[in-house]
């Protein structure tokens, strides 16, 4: 290939389009668990969330005016990257071929990155503060004067009815019970079971099968829908969710989308001291936990 401007501009924007492509074409599990919230600045501050859950109070006199928290989860965007490098010996031997696969490889990355983000919460959601201070998951949550579970260390078991019972049947019980600071049910509905691949089996069982292993009926089939996520690195581990509310259990806060840019300038130091063009793919944001209400973990140490 001749080497001038114009015939650069026109392979990279080839690659900015299979990148394009690609990206628009990805299918994250990601938004089934997590809500996309847009920042305008270098961090998103959360306190509201500690203000507990919205509900309607009878109305005597005056209206009683709820000021927003000022204080409280603040959550700041960070810079994220991919850079290829194109070799211009390689456009001038026209052996630039690999160079739109790396840039379709590119698409899924970028597609994958908020994946990644949200991932790396609910891995060490047993570890990381939410917006009351406590673990995500955790056994002492307050709320009122006393404080709430949403933690368990059952495995998810269905070998026997009492085993269902003790894991998956426990830690949907005890989200449907949830209540408000004024003893006000909170209707936490689950529906939605996530899963490493490990658990694959036995979490499409005890929502699909008629009875359990030990003969009994199963109570639990299709109550949630399961979605096994390869990101989870706890083999043991699992969570049940309600994905149904405006906010869900956790948050992709996008700052700047994955957008692809490059330098193709042939005058530029970078080709000529190195001989490279660069292509890259750049994004700004973070992730971070919503309401501990709407999701209950186990370890899945405890048989």
């Amino acid at each position: 290939m001749l080497i001038n401007k114009t015939n650069v501009l026109a392979l990279f924007k080839s690659i900015v389009t299979s990148f394009n492509k690609s990206l628009a074409e990805a299918k994250p599990m990601w938004p089934k668990i997590a809500t996309r919230i847009p920042s305008g600045s270098s961090s998103n501050n959360y306190g509201w969330l500690k203000d507990g859950w919205p509900s309607l109070r009878k109305w005597i006199g005056d209206k009683h005016v709820k000021y927003l928290s000022a204080s409280g989860q603040t959550i700041p965007n960070e810079p994220y990257e991919s850079t290829i490098g194109v070799k211009r010996d390689d456009l001038e031997d026209d052996n630039y071929g690999i160079y739109g696969p790396l840039s379709a490889a590119e698409g899924a990355a970028a597609a994958a990155w908020p994946e990644e983000l949200i991932a790396d919460r609910l891995n060490n959601a047993f570890e990381e503060g939410c917006y009351d201070g406590q673990p995500f998951i955790d056994t002492d949550h307050p709320v009122g004067d006393g404080t709430v579970s949403n933690k368990s260390t059952k495995k998810l078991d269905i070998t026997t009815l009492a085993k269902a019972q003790g894991s998956y049947g426990a830690a949907r019980t005890a989200m449907k019970k949830l209540k408000n600071e004024n003893a006000r049910p909170l209707n936490i509905m689950p529906n939605l079971l996530v899963v490493p691949p490990a658990l694959e089996d036995a979490a499409n069982a005890l929502m699909s099968v008629d009875k359990l292993e030990d003969g009994k009926p199963n109570p639990y089939k299709g109550t949630a829908e399961v979605m096994v996520w390869p990101y989870l690195t706890d083999d043991d581990a699992w969570f049940l969710m309600d994905t149904s509310k405006a906010l869900k259990p956790l948050i992709f806060q996008e700052r700047k989308k994955p957008k692809a840019v490059s330098q193709t300038d042939p005058a530029s130091d970078d080709v000529f001291n190195k001989a490279v063009y660069k292509f890259s793919i750049e994004a700004r944001g973070a992730s971070g936990f919503g309401f501990w209400q709407l999701c209950h973990g186990s370890t899945g140490a405890d048989a």
